[in-house]
């Protein structure tokens, strides 16, 4: 199944990068995150109608709720213990525990800021297609990818505290109707991207160690960012274009 998703380069005569090239490779893959997207440049400036905004925070729930589910799929094909250790906080982070609430919450609170009930948020009526179908995906590969190459695929993350910092910074000034109990989502994930993405790298880095290895590697982080550009691609046709799925469809179809 993962060969299906990722394609796995042969086998290379040629030398394998040094450890600091092949970072520096992963780390410029930033130039293709969602940040870029259309969709997210314009809901940076301020250009987008609440409408929009709404229909991200809907569509970007399901994405948060599946990254436990994600997560847990990830450990179940971890052996190491002490790499089990430092993945869990990952699950705590956004399903909570005890008394501390999580990313998931935190979500949910960012819904209500903007307009949503969290009934409208937990029944998912307002996910598209596209999005459902490109979060499922990384599930599935996670589910059947090894350890590392799903720690590989979290490696998003290192470009992320960048786009949370982004929002913080913007979003009270060009959309003030959002409430500001809205942004405690992206506060939580300055620090924990950061924490997570340490560990994400680590294992990266050492366990692909040939050239072939590398570049699947890099096509892994290829795959995940595909997965963020296609939600932002279903939401663009959706709620920029006013072309959400079937609407050209007789309306008793």
């Amino acid at each position: 199944m993962v060969q299906l998703v990722v394609r796995k380069p042969a086998k290379s005569q040629q030398p394998a990068w040094p450890r600091d090239e092949f970072e520096r490779r992963l780390r410029a893959k930033e130039r293709l995150y969602h940040i870029h997207h259309p969709f997210q440049v314009r809901m940076n400036a301020g250009e987008l109608e609440p409408a929009a905004i709404r229909g991200w925070v809907a569509n970007r729930f399901y994405y948060q709720t599946s990254i436990p589910i994600k997560d847990a799929a990830v450990m179940a094909n971890c052996r190491d213990r002490e790499a089990r250790r430092l993945w869990v906080q990952r699950i705590i982070d956004h399903d909570g525990t005890g008394g501390a609430d999580g990313g998931i919450e935190a979500w949910l609170q960012l819904g209500d800021a903007v307009g949503l009930t969290r009934e409208e948020l937990l029944d998912e009526r307002h996910v598209l297609p596209g999005v459902r179908f490109a979060v499922d995906a990384y599930v599935n590969f996670a589910r059947a990818a090894t350890f590392e190459e799903a720690a590989c695929s979290s490696l998003t993350e290192l470009f992320a505290p960048t786009i949370h910092q982004r929002r913080l910074d913007n979003w009270p000034d060009v959309y003030p109707w959002i409430e500001a109990q809205g942004y405690n989502y992206f506060r939580k994930r300055l620090s924990e991207a950061r924490r997570d993405v340490e560990h994400g790298l680590q294992v990266t880095l050492e366990h692909f160690t040939q050239r072939h290895e590398q570049e699947y590697a890099l096509n892994i982080l290829q795959f995940k960012l595909d997965v963020l550009w296609s939600m932002l691609d279903a939401m663009w046709m959706a709620y920029m274009n006013d072309m959400p799925p079937y609407h050209s469809c007789p309306e008793d179809a």
